[in-house]
């Protein structure tokens, strides 16, 4: 039987915004909306915050989240949610909720962990939104990812994919910081060395497609905010305030 689990991986050490997920947004700190939101997906078994720091261990306990404290030595969010799952008993698909995404949509969740259900020997699911009027796709920082006719990944870049060689239009996709894993692929997976094309873009789903694993994309048109600085932390905080983010919140 299919059961999965969301696992929020939360570290305080932050280059650009130390002690982020402890940071109030509306009067609660971050983790803690990507927590309830995460909570109101469908489909999901658990929602599990993972963290090697008591600071958000405890605010975590406060407010009633399952925690797995994790160890300092983990080098990103997926080494920490590979950690966590392999303690976890009967879990067969992993989801790995950011825990800078304060307004992240249940329903994307629910996608994920639905599709996973339905495609068991499906190794990996993330998402991509098209890019809006007003984003810049030439933004190093706004990660492209082209498909195939399959809705799986050919490529994820931080350059411009594909180029317009002849200018004009075309429907970029910019690919939205969520993945779902087979659970036995994610504790394969970081196992793996890192690859060229990883470490040139600076980019670890490349390293699922270096070693040829299927990475399925699911198109949507929520895309949440990620909070990497203090400056995101007013946006977001501006949009949790606004009547319609209460009103998305009792869907």
């Amino acid at each position: 039987m299919s059961k999965a689990a969301v696992i929020i991986p939360a570290r305080w050490a932050s280059t650009r915004f130390p002690g982020k997920p402890l940071h109030l947004l509306a009067g609660k700190p971050l983790v803690q909306h990507v927590w309830e939101r995460a909570s109101r997906a469908r489909g999901v078994d658990s929602v599990i915050i993972a963290t090697d720091d008591m600071r958000i261990a405890e605010a975590a306990f406060s407010f009633g989240a399952e925690v797995a404290l994790t160890s300092p030595k983990c080098v990103s969010g997926t080494d920490r949610c590979a950690e966590v799952a392999a303690r976890l008993k009967g879990i067969s698909h992993v989801i790995n909720v950011q825990g800078d995404e304060p307004l992240i949509d249940p329903a994307l969740i629910s996608r994920l962990a639905r599709t996973l259900a339905l495609e068991p020997k499906l190794e990996m699911v993330t998402a991509a939104v098209p890019f809006g009027a007003e984003e810049d796709p030439t933004n190093p920082n706004a990660v492209k990812v082209v498909l195939n006719r399959d809705s799986n990944a050919l490529y994820f870049s931080r350059s411009l994919i594909p180029f317009p060689r002849d200018g004009g239009a075309f429907p970029f996709l910019r690919h939205l910081g969520i993945y779902g894993y087979n659970t036995k692929f994610l504790l394969q997976f970081v196992k793996w060395r890192t690859g060229k094309l990883e470490a040139a873009e600076s980019l670890e789903q490349l390293r699922a497609l270096e070693n040829g694993a299927t990475i399925r994309v699911l198109s949507t048109k929520s895309a949440s905010i990620g909070v990497d600085t203090p400056s995101d932390a007013l946006a977001a905080e501006a949009l949790l305030s606004k009547p319609s983010s209460s009103a998305r919140k009792k869907r």
